[in-house]
């Protein structure tokens, strides 16, 4: 469980850099932009990898990674749902459209939608840390991209309708197969 809280802390710690803009400014006047995106990228990757190794201890140790609750069955088709648009607002991140202007911030609004589905049928205490710290700090990212006045990306209709083709294809793939290769949990039985 250790390397899962020490990667959710770097890769949490790292996100929360842009949320301070004079911890930021300060840390790009120093060692310039660009060093300082090659240095968040970095450290993200290190969070990242040990989450994803910290993550694959804690499942495969039962003893260490309690059952905290039993969720009904009813959730798994909760979460489903809540998946379906997870996909498409990750498009509409990285292909600024209607979706992304209406909802302002779809990597984060994807960020909490993904977390709080997993809450729900995720009763393990290595699930509840994992989406639970995440989901915390894209609510908190939420709070302060309002405070920093981020501003919002529009485009054209057509990256909506690649951006839903996109996730649609991607919640298809997931759903049928990849959760099942990437996670080794095979959502359809």
């Amino acid at each position: 469980m250790i390397p899962l809280v020490l990667g959710l802390f770097v890769f949490i710690g790292i996100h929360l850099v842009p949320t301070c803009p004079s911890t930021r400014g300060n840390v790009t006047a120093r060692i310039g932009e660009n060093a300082y995106k090659g240095l968040f990228s970095l450290v993200a990757l290190v969070g990242l990898i040990l989450i994803i190794y910290g993550f694959g201890q804690a499942r495969y140790a039962p003893s260490g990674n309690p059952l905290l609750w039993d969720p009904p069955r009813w959730t798994r088709h909760v979460t489903m749902t809540l998946m379906l648009p997870v996909f498409v607002l990750l498009a509409a991140a990285y292909l600024p459209g209607r979706i992304s202007a209406a909802v302002k911030h779809p990597m984060l609004l994807s960020v909490k939608l993904w977390a709080l589905a997993h809450l729900l049928v995720s009763a393990r205490l290595a699930n509840f840390i994992l989406f639970g710290a995440l989901l915390a700090w894209a609510v908190y990212d939420r709070i302060s991209v309002k405070r920093r006045a981020v501003p919002i990306k529009n485009g054209p209709v057509r990256n909506d309708i690649i951006a839903l083709v996109i996730g649609l294809v991607a919640y298809a793939f997931i759903l049928l197969i990849g959760h099942t290769l990437i996670i080794g949990v095979p959502l359809i039985s």
